[in-house]
Formats: structure tokens, C-alpha cells, sequence
């Protein structure tokens, strides 16, 4: 062959995925262009979603798959994960049941508690003892540790969680019982591996989390790779997104999966601050509203994580974003109450069989009531590659309603289930801002998911935000911020010092010696190449608190401590004895660069600007339809539809809007009008 035809082989495709309830989204870059495949997800098996987009991604030698994953909160909230064993000190077998004294809800006196996920009878207790400050009282005999491990093999567990009491200060003896238990060849979790803090019921809650995830994410993840090489016939490494916003690989998300519970959602706090940034905000709010629940959060300056957080119910103390969710999205299901007031989700219609316009819903939701609002284009969907039905929407719809006894209009109604849907949201966003001291007039609501730029504008005018973001592909932003991410390793260690009005540096060094030389062997023995950035932080309170704040690492922490103790409680107290509880370590390796500004979506249609009437406020208004990529840097004012391959943005009277440097979205929002008596009642 002549060395003119020879071409170079082609490089993996670099791929990352965002698995939903509705859809699964991929973007990955190919030949310098960011490109985006949107296909419904598959709830048996997310990993045949997966399978079924790579087929249509041909062309390279590999992949790098990137994957943010449901698996474990799914498995979580269905409770379908391995029967566990829990080892703990002899007379704390209970301590996952016990739990703490605070109540959810003080007042309801038919509250049920959340049950743990380990049976009374797969609880063992281990005669052994270490105390508070490390020192070993109790050391397990070779009797004991025998006779363990013959009532575990017959207990029938598939996987092992051992939490020993103060192992965080001292885990010798922990580690004599792991070895003896790691000769059954079960899954074993560790708490001074998985997490070294105090506070037992929170660590033993952690710890028996990822044993009960840990086979399987094994599992599912084993098919996963295996499937990619069968399907695609092409070699794969697979990544997997974790919950602190960091990538890790998918060895250590099999041995660590509790770490991963929230990773669809990290990747979107990442990817709206990735792009708000190139648009030059730094303080934003994210809003991403996907088909089965919203997810928001605060981001001042970059995303930080903490370690109080509640999946299913349980405690989890693993570094997680700090996420609120609600159970509110485009395939969130409306109906009326036994009052006959109207109600929308948190049971969401999914992808099967999902809402009435994809064609075989068969109650109302959300998405079917923009779609009757004439938010949602029918023939734009998608970028034109699937088509909505209005008509069997609206016959349905106007069918449903006559069984439930209402005399609402179709139209009305579907403004009442915008109205009541975008009310659980405002709440989530004012405890995300408000109520923690932020004022929102100073943030951008960064809006994405597949719905949420239908909501976004009346959201954002609803507690006083003047401007939406709304970048391009909105609809993947949580796989692209899965694609941007870096490689992430969050380290910790209980220490519980004393300050007084100089800090212990010579001791609190020794801590973070003894972290960062931990992260420098985890990161060489996995392979990662790339310079490794370290950043200190500290979980500090007054003496006698019961909870920390967290509190950037330096020589002025004790100050930065009273700020922020001033800002979070509105007071301070310089006197008081401070008390140094945890340092914390995040090492992180930078991921490669991805240009946002060539983009090209699959199947993407472009359509020219057009009227159509779309209903603002009890009102039918004429309102232009414009193509994404259509939109300039010149300044627009509404009301105007946005259609794009990823999703829909709604821009209401009185806005302006244009496309900035970074081609997102700008939305800057009119003060709201007085509204007509009677113009948005939802029984008028």
C-alpha cells in the first residue's frame, strides 16, 4: 500500500456518562468538537443504556469511559444490596440500630426510623478494647478470633463491615480481626480504611454502607467492561465519578463504592462551575433538573464538599458535595389529594413508561404540562429526532382530569402543576442560600438538565436572583462535568487538639506528613501520572460544640474559624478555647483541557425562527422560537422558546438574553410585574 493512504491510528475516545432516571447522556470529543448522544436509560440494567450509545460511537481504537453511576443510590433506596455481617466491640453490636437521639420529625407520632441495613442476627461482637486516646486495653484472643469467624462463614453474609470502637485513634486491633476475616474471601470493609473520624454510629453507619454496596458495584461494573469488549469489539478503561467531584479508578470504586452514592449529581456542580467561570461568575447557584428529581447547590468560588450527608436515610460520612435533592422533574407525576389539592411527585413516571407525549404515559407530568403550555416544542424534541405527542397529551389529560371530578382547563391545569412543582424547588434552592446567610441577589442560577431551563427564569425571579446561565448542551452538562473532572483523593484522620490562641503547627504538621505521604502512595500505585496538588483543611470548633465547621488549612485558620462561625451562626467568641477535631487532605490530579466552543450534537436539526403561542402568567402570548445555535451576541428580549438537541429554555416577558463568550446563555431577568388579580390563580 503506498504510504500516502497509510493513516495513523486513531486515539481513544475519551467518553463520559451520565446515567439518569429518564436518560442516559454521553459527550465525549471527537476530532476537536464536543459532541453529545442522549438515549433512555434502561433501570434493569444501566449498563445496557451504555452499551447501546457506544454502538453508535464507532470509529476509535479505544475508549476511556468516564461514568457517573446511580448504581449505588439505586441499590440504596430499593435496598437491594449484599446481606452484610457488622463486627464491632463486644456490647456495641446495636450501635447501627441505636443510632443517635435526634428525630427527624419531633412531632409525627407515626414516624417509622429508616432500619439499618444489617439484621439483628449478623451483628458479632469481639471481646477487645482499645480507649479514647489509642491506647490498646483489650487485644481479641486467637479463641475469639477463631470462633468469629466459623459463626460468620455460617451465617450465610456476602460481604463484611468491622467497625471497632476508637480504631480511628488506635486500629491494631482492627486490623488483627480483619486478617482473620479477609481468609473467607467476602468483601471487606474496614472503618480505619474507609473512614478514620470519630463518632461511631456515623463511621459504622459509613462503613456497613460500602459493604453493603461493595458486590455490587463489583458486579456491575465487572458487566459493564465486559460488555463495552463484547459490543464495541474495542479495548476500554473504565473511571467512575465519585461524590466528591473527583474521578477514581474502578478498582478503587469497587473496594470504596460508598463513595460514589451521589456521582451523577457531583459531576453537574462540577460542570456548572466549570462553565460559569469561563463566563466569568465565580458565585453561582446550580439548578439541575433532570426527569425524576432536581438537584441544587451553592458554589462560592469552586465546589467544596462535606462529610454530614443522609442517602436513603442512613448517615454517610464520606466527602460529598454539598447537593440538596428533591423529587420534582420532567417525568415527576401530578394528581390531586384526598383535600383535592393538587400534588406533583416525588413518583415520577421514569423512562418506562414515562410521560403521556412520549406515547405511552398515561397520567400527567410535568413535561406533558409544558408541552400543553407550549414550552416544550413537539417537533423539536431532541433536535428533532423524536417527536411529541400533544394531541394524546391533551385528550388524556382533559380524560384524567374528568375522572378525578375537576373542572379545570387543560391549560390551567398545567400551569397548576408548573406552579406547585416550581414551589418544591424554590424551597430547595432558599435552603441552599437563605438559610444558610447568602444573599441570592449576589449568584447566577446556573440551569441545566433536560428540564431545567423550562423552570429556571421563574425560579430565579421567585427569591431574587437577577441572572440565568444557561450553558450550551444543558441537557449532558452532568456527563461534560464528568468529562472535566479531575482525578480526586479526599484523605482524613481524627486528631482532636486543643487550641488556644496559637496553633500546635509542629504536631499538626506530623498529621499532614503522615496524609499526604498516604496520597503520594495511593496515586503512584494506581498509575496516575500528572503533578499532585494538595490542599489542607481543618475541622474546627469551640470547646463543647457538637459539631464542626470546615475551615481552609494555614496560619490563619483560627481567624478564618471565627469568620466563618460568625457568618454560619451569626456570632463569635475570640476568647474561647478553640479545639482543632479533624484534618483533612485533598489530593487531586488536574484532568486534560476541553474546549467548549466547537460543539455538534447527534442528528441536530436546525430550525428557522418562528411564532407560536406559548402561555406566561394565564396568558396565551406570541412568542418566537429560535434554534440554540441561531442565537448571537446580540441582545434579545422575550419571550422567546430556545430549542437545542439537550434541552429547552424558556425566556419570559421582559428579559433580555444573549449569547456570551463561553456560548452560553445569558438571561438578565426584568423586575417582576405586578400580576393581574386573578392572572396565575390556579382555581380562578
Amino acid at each position: 500500500m503506498p504510504a500516502s493512504r497509510l493513516q495513523a491510528p486513531r486515539p481513544p475516545i475519551r467518553l463520559a456518562v451520565d446515567t439518569g432516571g429518564t436518560f442516559t447522556d454521553c459527550v465525549w470529543v471527537e476530532r476537536g468538537k464536543l459532541r453529545i448522544k442522549k438515549v433512555f436509560s434502561t433501570g434493569a440494567d444501566p449498563s445496557q443504556a451504555i452499551l447501546e450509545a457506544l454502538a453508535q460511537i464507532t470509529g476509535a481504537t479505544g475508549i476511556v469511559l468516564l461514568h457517573g453511576t446511580t448504581v449505588g443510590t439505586n441499590t440504596l433506596l430499593q435496598r437491594r444490596g449484599a446481606r452484610v455481617a457488622f463486627i464491632t466491640t463486644e456490647g456495641f453490636e446495636d450501635i447501627i440500630e441505636i443510632g443517635r437521639q435526634n428525630r427527624p420529625r419531633l412531632y409525627d407520632l407515626s414516624f417509622q426510623r429508616v432500619p439499618p441495613l444489617v439484621e439483628r442476627e449478623l451483628r458479632f461482637g469481639i471481646a477487645e478494647r482499645v480507649a479514647a486516646d489509642g491506647t490498646v486495653l483489650q487485644r481479641p484472643s486467637r479463641e475469639q478470633l477463631q470462633l468469629l469467624a466459623r459463626s460468620v462463614h455460617s451465617s450465610g453474609a456476602e460481604a463484611l463491615a468491622v467497625c471497632t470502637l476508637f480504631s480511628f485513634a488506635n486500629a491494631e486491633n482492627e486490623k488483627i480481626v480483619g486478617r482473620v476475616l479477609e481468609e473467607l474471601g467476602l468483601p471487606l470493609s474496614l472503618s480505619h480504611v474507609i473512614l478514620p473520624e470519630f463518632r461511631e454510629y456515623e463511621r459504622a453507619s459509613t462503613v456497613v454502607m460500602n459493604a453493603y454496596l461493595q458486590p455490587v458495584m463489583q458486579g456491575y461494573l465487572q458487566r459493564l467492561e465486559a460488555g463495552i469488549r463484547q459490543k464495541t469489539k474495542e479495548t476500554a478503561r473504565v473511571f467512575v465519578m465519585q461524590s466528591n467531584g473527583g474521578i477514581t479508578s474502578v478498582e478503587a470504586a469497587s473496594r470504596q463504592p460508598v463513595k460514589t452514592v451521589l456521582s451523577g449529581p457531583a459531576g453537574g456542580v462540577v460542570g456548572a462551575s466549570a462553565v460559569a467561570r469561563l463566563s466569568g461568575f465565580q458565585r453561582v447557584i446550580t439548578f439541575d433538573m433532570g426527569g425524576t428529581s432536581t438537584d441544587v447547590a451553592l458554589v462560592d468560588g469552586e465546589p467544596r464538599p462535606n462529610t454530614e450527608a443522609e442517602v436513603a436515610g442512613l448517615p454517610v460520612r464520606v466527602p460529598i458535595l454539598d447537593i440538596q435533592t428533591v423529587g420534582a422533574g420532567g417525568g415527576s407525576l401530578a394528581r390531586f389529594d384526598a383535600g383535592g389539592a393538587l400534588r406533583v411527585g416525588p413518583e415520577s413516571a421514569g423512562a418506562d413508561p414515562g410521560p403521556i407525549c412520549y406515547g405511552c404515559g398515561l397520567q400527567p407530568t410535568v413535561t406533558d404540562a409544558n408541552l400543553l403550555l407550549g414550552r416544550l416544542q413537539p417537533d423539536l424534541f431532541l433536535g428533532g429526532t423524536f417527536t411529541l405527542d400533544r394531541e394524546r397529551t391533551r385528550a388524556i389529560t382533559k380524560e384524567w382530569l374528568k375522572r378525578q371530578g375537576s373542572r379545570l382547563s387543560v391549560e390551567r391545569f398545567a400551569e397548576g402543576v408548573v406552579r406547585v412543582v416550581n414551589a418544591g424547588m424554590e424551597r430547595a434552592l432558599r435552603l441552599v442560600s437563605i438559610e444558610r446567610g447568602h444573599d441570592p441577589r449576589e449568584f447566577t442560577l446556573v440551569a441545566f438538565g433536560g428540564a431545567g431551563g423550562l423552570h429556571a427564569c421563574e425560579l430565579a425571579r421567585s427569591i431574587g436572583i437577577p441572572r440565568v446561565l444557561v450553558p450550551m448542551m444543558p441537557g449532558g452538562l452532568s456527563a461534560y462535568g464528568i468529562l472535566v473532572s479531575d482525578i480526586v483523593k479526599d484523605y482524613s484522620r481524627t486528631v482532636m487538639l486543643r487550641v488556644g490562641r496559637r496553633l500546635p503547627a509542629a504536631a499538626i504538621q506530623r498529621q499532614y506528613d503522615a496524609l499526604e505521604q498516604q496520597a503520594q502512595r495511593e496515586f503512584r500505585d494506581e498509575g496516575w501520572q500528572g503533578k499532585l496538588r494538595l490542599q489542607r483543611s481543618a475541622d474546627m470548633r469551640y470547646c463543647g460544640q457538637g459539631y464542626e465547621l470546615n475551615v481552609p488549612y494555614s496560619a490563619a485558620c483560627l481567624a478564618e474559624f471565627h469568620r466563618e462561625h460568625q457568618a454560619r451562626y451569626g456570632y463569635h467568641d475570640r476568647e474561647r478555647e478553640v479545639e482543632l477535631v479533624t484534618v483533612r487532605l485533598r489530593a487531586r490530579i488536574k484532568s486534560p483541557p476541553v474546549r467548549l466552543n466547537s460543539f455538534r450534537a447527534e442528528n441536530d436539526v436546525v430550525a428557522r425562527p418562528q411564532k407560536r403561542t406559548v402561555w406566561f402568567g394565564g396568558r396565551a402570548l406570541p412568542t418566537t422560537v429560535f434554534e440554540r445555535e441561531q442565537l448571537t451576541r446580540s441582545r434579545r428580549k422575550g419571550p422567546a422558546v430556545l430549542t437545542e438537541y439537550s434541552g429547552t429554555t424558556i425566556v419570559p416577558p421582559g428579559a433580555l438574553f444573549s449569547v456570551d463568550r463561553a456560548v452560553s446563555v445569558v438571561i438578565e431577568l426584568a423586575r417582576q410585574q405586578k400580576r393581574r388579580p386573578g392572572s396565575g390563580a390556579l382555581f380562578g
